[in-house]
């Protein structure tokens, strides 16, 4: 099996060995299809299946389970899938299956009398009676497993300008080849936008998490950074997490993450808040010099308050700011003064400064 992991919703760069420049890929099925000679070499001739994960999606999977489902079927392409309800449903490509699972059709976010049109009897995934009336609709994950001379034959000959999976080559291919969904019924996220992002990363603080990082089962291995313990002095956390090298000082946070380096100064209230930290520590001469200038160090000063907000990377925000969204304003963009709002969700931008008594 190989395995390619692509955002067929964004412009994607990257750069290969030895090139000049940068390629871009206008979708995922682009990217597979500029670097299909990684799993097309005639030296490969172990692989057989091509997986494809598609968007911005949080989940743990089995993929071995999945592959012997995939082969053990003759299926041409394995769809994951997982069941939704009325709510959600026109957010996703939604699929229809006969009795043994094979898809007949697949539609991409269908609305109104469409979207009713998809709905299934769920139970033939072994989903309960109950669970069954309450989730009617198979939607995809994004996440497909190819044959792979199906897969080069669909991005060569059958769609030679497609750039989509999901919109494009799944939906035509239904028709044309033998297409199987997968059921996965646990923890999913899409993450494609900044609420869902928002609320996905804040849904970590839960007791217990419906996500949970910490199952020795099936750990999760990330970055060795070599920080030390962060430095937490006379301050109230409250259903938070607190990662590695943060300097918190007499303030309260709650229902809140806090990133790597993060500086948080005295009397400052983080509420519902995503705080990403800092690429590098500012010494303490450096602080005091800015201080002095009048400029602001990164991190938060004294007495600020905020809430509902996502602070990417390297922030500068001052003295006595206070980001609320008071007014509930659902989109802007302001950027020119260090932010603006998705979906609600204010976010400080990447290196940005905010002034000492600023109001948002």
């Amino acid at each position: 099996m190989f395995q390619l992991t692509g955002n067929s919703q964004v412009l994607a760069a990257t750069q290969t060995p030895g090139e000049a420049g940068k390629r871009w890929f206008q979708g995922t099925a682009d990217a597979v299809r500029q670097f299909h000679w990684l799993f097309e070499d005639p030296r490969n001739k172990v692989i057989e299946d091509v997986l494809i994960l598609s968007g911005d999606h949080l989940y743990r999977m089995d993929y071995m389970d999945f592959v012997q489902n995939h082969r053990q079927s003759g299926a041409d392409i394995t769809i994951s899938c997982l069941p939704m309800d009325d709510s959600r449903a026109s957010d996703f490509g939604l699929m229809k299956i006969n009795n043994e699972g094979r898809v007949l059709s697949f539609s991409e976010k269908p609305k109104g009398k469409d979207l009713k049109a998809m709905a299934v009897d769920t139970t033939v995934l072994g989903l309960s009676k109950q669970e069954a009336e309450e989730k009617p609709y198979i939607a995809s994950m994004g996440v497909y497993l190819f044959k792979k001379e199906i897969l080069l034959n669909l991005l060569r000959w059958r769609f030679p300008t497609a750039n989509d999976f999901g919109s494009e080559i799944i939906p035509a291919s239904a028709n044309e080849q033998f297409l199987k969904a997968y059921l996965f019924n646990d923890y999913w996220e899409d993450i494609g936008t900044i609420r869902s992002f928002f609320e996905a990363n804040l849904a970590l603080t839960a007791h217990p998490p419906m996500f949970s990082f910490y199952d020795a089962t099936k750990p999760i291995y990330t970055s060795r950074r070599n920080l030390p313990p962060s430095k937490i002095d006379d301050s109230k956390i409250v259903d938070s997490i607190i990662s590695h090298g943060s300097f918190i000082t007499s303030s309260f946070i709650e229902h809140s993450v806090v990133g790597i380096r993060s500086r948080i100064n005295a009397n400052v209230h983080l509420k519902d808040t995503m705080m990403l930290g800092a690429d590098f520590y500012e010494t303490d001469a450096e602080v005091a010099s800015l201080l002095a200038e009048g400029r602001v160090p990164v991190g938060i000063g004294e007495n600020t308050k905020i809430k509902e907000c996502i602070i990417d990377k390297n922030a500068r925000i001052g003295k006595n700011v206070i980001i609320a969204n008071s007014e509930g304003i659902q989109e802007a963009d302001r950027s020119a003064e260090g932010f603006y709002i998705r979906s609600g969700v204010t976010v400080i931008l990447k290196n940005s400064v905010i002034t000492d008594g600023f109001v948002i």
